[in-house]
């Protein structure tokens, strides 16, 4: 029982239900992406003037939970590896290897994915990718109104 008198009472029932259906219609807005490394050229060698394409393309974009890339290549492969094995291009010990031509990586968590190529060379000439995944709170969009909303709750 509630010691509110009944118009406030019903007002904050409203407000409740008016907030819980405020985030379960951002969540089921919420689908994946699919990103494609390199755009339409695919995952190839950059051209010597443009070696940071692949970290500019992918700084341009908002990746999430569940979102995917794909890399699209031909005679080559796609890597992900640690940090230091990025920045170093090493290529002996990577945590997802592909080189089927078609491969999709799924960002299953929050956090900084590496990419790298695992043809001789290619990481050294910028084939490389650095992508960063948002926590879910990251990810929603604040608004005034629901931030006073969830302040009186």
């Amino acid at each position: 029982m509630s010691s509110c008198p009944k118009s406030l009472a019903n007002g904050f029932q409203t407000l409740s239900f008016s907030v819980i259906l405020l985030f379960s219609l951002q969540h089921s807005s919420v689908s994946s992406l699919e990103f494609q490394a390199g755009g339409s050229k695919g995952w190839v060698v950059p051209p010597e003037n443009d070696t940071k394409i692949y970290n500019e393309c992918a700084s341009d974009n908002r990746f999430q939970i569940g979102d995917t890339t794909r890399f699209k290549f031909r005679k080559d492969s796609v890597m992900e590896v640690v940090e230091k094995d990025y920045k170093n291009c090493n290529s002996t010990q990577p945590k997802f290897f592909s080189n089927n031509g078609n491969s999709v990586f799924t960002l299953d968590h929050a956090g900084t994915f590496y990419f790298i190529s695992g043809a001789s060379g290619h990481c050294e000439r910028g084939q490389r990718m650095v992508v960063r995944v948002m926590s879910p709170q990251e990810s929603l969009p604040t608004s005034p109104a629901a931030d006073s909303m969830l302040g009186v709750l």
